[in-house]
C-alpha cells in the first residue's frame, strides 16, 4: 500500500483526501489545525486520571453511556470472543467529566467537530455524482448539533503477561459511525487490513491526522466508502511496560438522520452496541 499523507493547506488537499479515503479506507493529514500542545497535555492529565484511585466515580451509565468503562466490561469486538485489553472514557459535552479535566478535554472536542464538518463537506463534493445521490441529508449536516458525537478517550494499560490468551489492545473490527478522527497516539500500535488481508502499520508521526471511514458513511455511500477494519496490537520488548492513550472522535449522526433505506443513523447505532455487549 502506498501511503499518502495530505497536506491540509495544499489547494488539492480535499481531492487527494476524498480519493484517499475511497481506495484505502482512510486518509492521513498533516499540518491540520488540531493544536499539537493541547494534545499533549490531554494524554498526560488522562493519563493521571487513568492511574487515580477515583476514576470510577465517572462509572458509566449504561442508558446514556458517558462516562468510565473499566477492563472488565471493555468491548469484544465484532466476531471475536475476548475482550479488548483496555479501559476508556467517554466524553460527551452534555454528560459526566471529572470537572478539572472538562474545559480542556472540551476544547478539544469543540476544534475537532469544527474540522470533522470540514472533511465531511470534502467527502460529499468529491464523491462521485451516482454515490453522492445517495446522501439523504448533507453530510456535514447529519452531525449538525448531534448529541451523539463522541470523544472516547482510551487507556491501553501496560502489558503484563497475565492476560487471556489470545488478546490484543483492539481485535480487529470496523468503526460504528461516519468518520473516525484520530490524532497520533502516544504510542504506536495501529495497524489498518489492506485489501488482501494483510496488516499496514499507521504511521505514529504525532504531526499527523489519520481519518478513517465507519460503517454509517459506508451505509450512507452505498458501499463507495469502504469501512476501514483497523486493530491496535501489543507491544513488543521495552514498550510491553509503557500505557497507550489514544483520542478518537467518533462521527456520530443525530439519531433521526436517514443513512439509508434501511437504517437510520439511531437504529444502526442501537444494533452495533447490542452486538458489542456494551448494551
Amino acid at each position: 500500500m502506498m501511503l499518502s499523507i495530505v497536506d491540509y493547506k495544499a489547494d488539492n488537499a480535499a481531492e487527494e483526501f476524498v480519493k484517499s479515503l475511497h481506495e484505502t479506507g482512510f486518509g492521513v493529514l498533516k499540518n491540520h489545525p488540531l493544536q499539537k500542545d493541547l494534545l499533549e497535555s490531554i494524554y498526560n492529565n488522562w493519563a493521571g486520571y487513568f492511574s487515580s484511585e477515583n476514576k470510577q466515580d465517572f462509572h458509566f451509565n449504561v442508558d446514556t453511556q458517558d462516562g468510565f468503562f473499566p477492563d472488565t466490561v471493555s468491548e469484544t469486538a465484532k466476531g471475536h470472543d475476548k475482550k479488548d485489553i483496555k479501559e476508556y472514557y467517554h466524553y460527551y459535552p452534555w454528560g459526566q467529566c471529572p470537572e478539572a479535566l472538562r474545559e480542556e478535554v472540551h476544547n478539544y472536542f469543540v476544534q475537532a467537530n469544527e474540522l470533522a464538518s470540514t472533511l465531511l463537506d470534502w467527502v460529499e463534493k468529491h464523491s462521485p455524482a451516482d454515490v453522492a445521490v445517495n446522501y439523504k441529508a448533507a453530510l456535514s449536516s447529519m452531525i449538525k448539533d448531534s448529541e451523539q458525537t463522541l470523544l472516547r478517550i482510551l487507556h491501553y494499560p501496560p502489558i503484563t503477561g497475565d492476560e487471556e490468551v489470545g488478546a490484543i489492545r483492539a481485535a480487529a473490527h470496523g468503526d460504528i459511525n461516519l468518520l473516525t478522527v484520530l490524532p497520533a497516539a502516544n504510542q504506536g500500535g495501529l495497524q489498518v487490513q489492506k485489501k488482501d488481508g494483510s496488516w499496514f502499520d499507521v504511521p505514529g508521526d504525532f504531526g499527523c491526522l489519520v481519518v478513517n471511514i465507519g460503517d454509517m458513511l459506508q451505509e450512507a455511500s452505498g458501499g463507495y466508502f469502504p469501512s476501514t477494519i483497523h486493530r491496535v496490537i501489543n507491544p513488543e520488548g521495552a514498550d510491553r511496560s509503557k500505557s497507550r492513550i489514544s483520542l478518537p472522535l467518533f462521527l456520530h449522526p443525530r439519531p433521526d438522520v436517514v443513512l439509508s433505506d434501511r437504517y437510520t443513523a439511531g437504529e444502526y447505532l442501537d444494533e452495533r452496541l447490542r452486538e458489542l455487549g456494551v448494551k
